[in-house]
């Protein structure tokens, strides 16, 4: 080993050695008087939750945070032995929309189970709400045409509805409200398969528009009359989103106007076809070469052997070739194919015999069977098979990045918006359910959601008596009078005890202006109202999740109550901090969705 060399200074390096504490002092100054005006310039952020904004640029909040895939709980539904030989449909609904008020909660298929004031669980009074985000399936619609059978015994019409398209300048010359009217040329000698009839195939029905409306009704009915949280009309803090499929749009203004009462104008926001993150349909070759390994190995084929002697019927009866690729390559087009007539009424099918129907049809058991089936498949395809959470977070992954932006843009104050709807299809939703890993996986049903409620504890926060608070009861009208009352709500306890054990023609006072002196409709509108009693209490919920560094926590609701998750960091989804959320969301499909593009074409591994 030589002698040690000795070290020559640049000349000035000695005087900029001893400049670097200076220069770090400066910098830290400018740090701490940037984070001090971003708090006193927005009174919604702290240094807290400039910390927790600041994430966006980090990109890490929990390395703790367990980003594997784990298996979802065996149950009947993804027990193939069970499903093949079973009996029914593990109670689940499949011909009505109405569930009884005793088991709401219950899987329906033909209207899932969402949020509503009767069942919803009120987290604990520190617990502030600050933004949410709904994505929902559509609700119930007719057949898609690729699913009806060669020849439909009987007729599908939907004259009972219009189906608005028409274009129309935001300002200048007004347009016709135009709608659709399906009918078939008597001259066209060109018969198309399927069932015939007035409707398209698909379109959401009448009965769908409905439930649709009251799933808007229902959220109005917890995050405004009982949370206090949504603004009375639909302004410049609520956002609605569709996809290119016209079905989500009908829907989409049937539930504005169920929760803001929405007449005029709306606009919703929609994607380029071929590009939109919510359906989704942006290329992902990683997405689709992992779907397909799924779908095509021995796990996968081993259930459409078992279930030949099923298929064997189905197709009797059907007249669908036992080469039809699109009806056994799964149980999805018969599943869809029965569960629309069901959840209409309308009867099961029976092989047509010269064109008229034998005594040969689908009886109760054999679409049980089906049904089954098609959760079985909807288990395998997105929990059950280790693949399925990579082939999910890339395929929906940009949506879900989105999501954590608006997260991240509200608590940095970038954003004002506190209420996004997203209204999507079962392929979102299944996706949606993957990433999150729902433990129990089913075939996402008619108008099912997945709510993101983010909160704010407030730590100085202690337990007091609260004031009752008037809130609406079960199919109240909710028009500007009944609005005003609420908005009031102070005013009115005190006022509609007196007023309505009093003459109907006693004075009314100031703060009922939008009743139209009518004493009918001050009348009707206090009897709308319930104020709990002292003694009764609201279901409420009670997190058990650590605690969150930021104050911010997120609650993910499935079928109207916290989710549970297969995955141990995720766990009950009932006030997880939000730093164990985004930690797993951007582990997965990055910051912004930053990986996704680089996972999808195969250049970062998933």
């Amino acid at each position: 080993m030589g002698p040690r060399r000795s070290q020559t200074l640049v000349p000035g390096a000695s005087w900029f050695i001893r400049l670097v504490p200076v220069l770090g002092v400066i910098i830290f100054y400018r740090f701490v008087s940037q984070e001090y005006y971003t708090m006193r310039t927005n009174p919604r952020t702290s240094f807290i939750a400039a910390i927790a904004a600041s994430l966006s640029l980090h990109g890490k909040a929990d390395g703790a945070v367990d980003l594997g895939w784990y298996a979802p709980n065996a149950t009947e539904i993804n027990d193939l032995t069970k499903v093949i030989g079973g009996q029914g449909v593990y109670g689940f609904i499949y011909n009505s929309s109405a569930t009884p008020a005793s088991e709401y909660g219950t899987y329906n298929w033909c209207n899932m189970p969402h949020v509503r004031a009767t069942e919803y669980k009120t987290p604990a009074s520190e617990y502030k709400l600050q933004y949410v985000e709904v994505i929902q399936r559509h609700h119930k619609r007719t057949v898609y045409a690729s699913n009806s059978f060669p020849v439909e015994s009987y007729g599908w019409n939907c004259d009972d509805e219009g189906l608005f398209y028409y274009g129309e300048p935001k300002a200048g010359k007004k347009a016709a409200h135009t709608y659709w009217q399906g009918f078939l040329s008597a001259q066209n000698p060109f018969v198309p398969t399927g069932f015939l009839g007035s409707c398209q195939f698909p379109q959401i029905t009448k009965e769908g528009l409905d439930d649709s409306w009251q799933h808007g009704k229902d959220l109005y009915g917890v995050y405004h009359d009982l949370l206090g949280f949504l603004p009375d009309t639909a302004n410049e803090k609520v956002t609605f989103r569709v996809t290119q499929n016209v079905i989500t749009s009908e829907v989409a203004g049937m539930v504005l106007n169920g929760m803001f009462g929405v007449e005029e104008d709306h606009p919703l926001l929609v994607n380029p076809s071929g590009y939109d993150s919510l359906e989704p349909t942006y290329s992902c070759p990683t997405a689709s070469s992992l779907f397909s390994a799924i779908r095509s190995g021995s796990n996968w084929t081993n259930h459409l052997t078992a279930a030949s002697g099923i298929y064997s019927t189905l197709d009797n009866i059907s007249g669908v070739s036992t080469t039809d690729s699109g009806f056994h390559a799964s149980f999805d087009h018969y599943y869809d194919n029965l569960s629309a007539r069901q959840c209409h009424a309308k009867p099961l099918p029976c092989k047509l015999v010269n064109g008229v129907n034998s005594t040969t049809c689908v009886d109760q058991d054999l679409a049980d069977d089906v049904y089954r089936l098609g959760n079985y498949e909807y288990s395998y395809i997105y929990r059950d098979d280790p693949r399925s959470l990579a082939a999910s977070y890339t395929s929906q992954g940009v949506w879900v990045g989105e999501l954590t932006a608006h997260i991240r843009d509200f608590i940095s104050g970038t954003s004002n918006v506190i209420y996004r709807h997203n209204v999507a299809h079962d392929g979102s939703m299944s996706r949606v359910l993957s990433l999150l890993q729902l433990d129990v996986m089913v075939w996402p049903g008619m108008g099912s959601e997945v709510v993101f409620e983010l909160y704010k504890r407030e730590e100085s926060a202690t337990p007091t008596s609260v004031t009752a608070t008037p809130t609406a009861a079960p199919n109240c009208n909710r028009d500007n009078c009944f609005r005003q009352f609420l908005q009031e709500s102070a005013k009115v306890s005190a006022f509609c005890p007196t007023y309505t054990a009093s003459s109907a023609t006693a004075a009314l006072p100031t703060f009922v202006s939008n009743c139209g002196g009518l004493a009918s409709r001050v009348s009707s509108a206090c009897s709308c109202l319930v104020t709990p009693t002292s003694s009764s209490t609201a279901p409420t919920s009670t997190p058990t999740a650590p605690a969150s560094g930021s104050g911010y926590y997120i609650r993910v609701l499935w079928k109207g109550q916290p989710l549970r998750s297969s995955n141990p960091s995720l766990g009950l989804m009932d006030m997880v901090p939000l730093e164990t959320v985004l930690a797993y969301f951007d582990g997965l499909v990055g910051v912004g969705a930053s990986l996704v593009k680089g996972k999808c074409n195969g250049s970062i591994p998933v």
